[in-house]
């Protein structure tokens, strides 16, 4: 899978890129990513790359000149272009599902943003899709860009050392993830479940099942109403609703 970022700042991306599993993945050509200083592609003799708003206002725009530049040198020569991305609190909400449908796509090219934002054209005309990370306000596009491109990232096969990881997590499943343990099996009194330690598999596939329910139930109900769950498991939330 590849990634071309283009940020004011790239920086930013040194150390995100250069550690962990990030890192290996580069490392094993299992992901590829550049990261275009777009201001590079200003035509002004100052490398300008925004300006005032039209109407007035505070905070400067970003133009639309360096960014179409960027992606058109970018995609040149190229059968099909590949799917550009905005990073925006204006955008749809960056969910695990996102994740895996973005993942399918062997090549994205990010846009991070600075300033006050971008000219309204750069929206209209350039961009497929604008993703939120939150509802809240950032710096800058960069973050956005990292949080996604990591939960990218480990969607990519060969990236997770075992592939079953990504699928039992939070929200792959439609649910929250089980509790975890590791040794030692008594720490301080605080024990781990009896279950998980009998070595029979399908009590312990059952066990996390329910606590993967539980969990949710108590921390993010809303997920329950998507989630995939059998004829047993809704008549317990009903009883649990009930209760």
């Amino acid at each position: 899978m590849r990634f071309d970022v283009l940020t004011l700042f790239p920086g930013m991306f040194e150390g995100f890129l250069s550690s962990s599993i990030i890192k290996r993945a580069i490392e094993q050509g299992l992901v590829e990513a550049s990261i275009v200083n777009f201001r590079e592609y200003s035509t002004d003799k100052h490398r300008v790359v925004d300006d005032t708003p039209y109407g007035g206002g505070g905070g400067m725009v970003l133009k639309p000149e360096p960014l179409f530049h960027a992606v058109e040198a970018l995609t040149e020569g190229l059968n099909s272009r590949p799917l550009v991305l905005m990073m925006s609190p204006q955008g749809v909400p960056f969910t695990q599902k996102k994740a895996e449908e973005l993942s399918r796509f062997p090549r994205l090219i990010l846009l991070c943003g600075h300033y006050e934002g971008f000219d309204e054209r750069i929206r209209q005309h350039l961009v497929d899709e604008e993703i939120s990370i939150g509802d809240y306000v950032l710096t800058g596009g960069e973050l956005p860009a990292m949080v996604m491109m990591d939960s990218l990232i480990r969607l990519v096969p060969g990236v997770l050392g075992n592939a079953g990881s990504a699928e039992e997590d939070s929200f792959s499943t439609g649910l929250l993830e089980y509790p975890q343990y590791t040794r030692p099996a008594d720490f301080r009194g605080w024990k781990v479940p009896d279950v998980l330690l009998s070595g029979h598999h399908a009590a312990i596939e059952r066990w996390r099942r329910q606590q993967s329910l539980q969990r949710t139930f108590k921390r993010r109900p809303d997920l329950l109403e998507d989630a995939p769950l059998t004829d047993e498991e809704r008549n317990w939330l009903k009883q649990r609703k009930s209760d």
